[in-house]
């Protein structure tokens, strides 16, 4: 019998490739004018890119789970993965059925007022007029995001928050907090019609996240053990390093869904800036952050790169369509020796973030869109041949960083406090001694750990 020589397996897994496409063309374009040949082809390459896009997104749940895993406790896995896989469930429903009306409905300036229960109807959307993509792709997409401003939460409130609580603030967050926020911004709200610009959500996802989880973490309080009798911080170590670097890099993978998927179409040019501007910051912002780290700690402290990388793509997450590949480098630099001193500082003050979320995502957040008033390649200041409209342009940035970090901590702190006072917010003292595992789920993530191991 005859065997196929290599070059033959390559022609045969080519030919039905080729003869796919040659039968999708013909099947999508037969019978068109030219003119609509290419708005057919368009709108499919949008609306599959969006998807994609959004599919990269989706995964980057994965990513958190492993960070905040990685970064906390061997005790407290198992409830980690299971708030993670919560979040987004309890999410997809919440933003089904009033989110994504809240957030892009039509209605007024502080918020959408049509198209709840999403179906697939175009009418009361008219924010998204500019996007080619069907309504429920655009649904899907900006879903994700919304489970992504969620999960960001767990982070700073990990090892010691009650799951029926963080179930209830996670439907809250997904379904009210956060797309009031995207209205003003992204939805034709009052931020937008200033003149705001925040890309793919610097400010809208992450600095809502990142503020939402402060208060959280205040109203929680520190975990045991965290602060001695002086009030100076303990290290916790988390239990899985690896972990929590395949989880940095999960999200870092799903960021090239995340910003260049917010260009909502198949562009060729943008959506290839928007991938190099997005790589770049965060190789920056790695690198800065280790060298920070190693002359603040003597050491190249491999956490804190890991955040490095982390807080550079949070903070060209606002300007990634809109700078060039150096102001990239320059965001991300910046990014990366920030977020190491605010890690420091917030761990001070007696808040207790255990993975880094205010600092990554609340504080990146506010300075990454704060920084595309600078950068901004026609109006930024260090651009804009009218200062004076580039000043404006870089003040109303301020506005927008300011009035989200004020919303978040108003909502923020009349949720927790509201779930405090009604279910509890946090486990008892014993439970989070044993772990979150057993109190909480009565399960382990690791049963053959011995008890000495699994109680410090």
């Amino acid at each position: 019998m005859k065997k196929f020589r290599p070059i033959d397996y390559r022609i045969a897994g080519i030919v039905p490739i080729l003869t796919l496409c040659i039968g999708m063309n013909a099947f999508a374009l037969d019978g068109f004018v030219e003119g609509e040949k290419i708005e057919t082809s368009k709108y499919i390459a949008d609306t599959i890119w969006v998807l994609v896009a959004a599919f990269l997104v989706f995964f980057m749940q994965a990513g958190f789970s492993m960070v905040e895993a990685g970064f906390t406790r061997a005790k407290n896995a198992v409830n980690i993965l299971m708030k993670n896989l919560m979040d987004f469930s309890m999410g997809s429903i919440a933003y089904w059925a009033i989110g994504f009306a809240i957030m892009f409905g039509d209605g007024n300036g502080f918020m959408g007022l049509s198209g709840w229960f999403v179906s697939g109807e175009t009418k009361g959307f008219s924010a998204l007029e500019w996007s080619s993509v069907p309504i429920l792709a655009a649904w899907l997409f900006q879903l994700v995001f919304a489970a992504t401003a969620a999960t960001i939460v767990s982070g700073g409130m990990a090892e010691r928050t009650k799951f029926r609580s963080y179930l209830i603030y996670s439907i809250v967050i997904t379904g009210l907090i956060y797309p009031i926020v995207g209205h003003w911004i992204w939805g034709g709200g009052w931020l937008s019609s200033l003149g705001m610009l925040d890309f793919a959500g610097s400010t809208v996802v992450h600095s809502t996240g990142g503020w939402l989880a402060l208060t959280g973490a205040i109203v929680l309080g520190a975990r045991t053990g965290k602060y001695d009798a002086n009030g100076n911080p303990r290290p916790i170590p988390g239990h899985n390093l690896p972990l929590a670097a395949l989880g940095v890099f999960i999200l870092w993978l799903g960021w090239f869904g995340f910003n260049p998927g917010s260009q909502m179409g198949a562009d060729p040019k943008p959506i290839a800036l928007i991938a190099v501007t997005t790589n770049i910051a965060a190789a920056a912002g790695a690198i800065l952050a280790m060298i920070t780290a190693w002359f603040k700690l003597k050491k190249p402290d491999a956490g804190m790169a890991l955040n490095g990388a982390l807080a550079g793509l949070v903070a060209i997450t606002a300007s990634c369509a809109f700078v060039t590949p150096l102001a990239a480098v320059i965001i991300g630099a910046i990014a990366g020796v920030v977020v190491v001193f605010s890690v420091l500082r917030i761990e001070n003050l007696r808040i207790d973030d255990p993975v880094g979320a205010i600092s990554v995502h609340g504080v990146c957040g506010a300075l990454g869109t704060l920084l595309l008033g600078l950068f901004h390649t026609e109006q930024g200041i260090l651009y804009a041949a009218d200062k004076g409209a580039a000043f404006k342009f870089f003040g109303i940035q301020f506005i927008g960083v300011v009035t989200v970090f004020a919303w978040c901590l108003a909502t923020g702190f009349i949720l927790f406090y509201a779930i405090k006072a009604s279910v509890g917010l946090r486990v008892s003292e014993e439970e989070e001694l044993e772990g979150l595992d057993y109190g909480e789920h009565g399960a382990s993530a690791y049963p053959d750990f011995t008890i000495s191991s699994i109680s410090q």
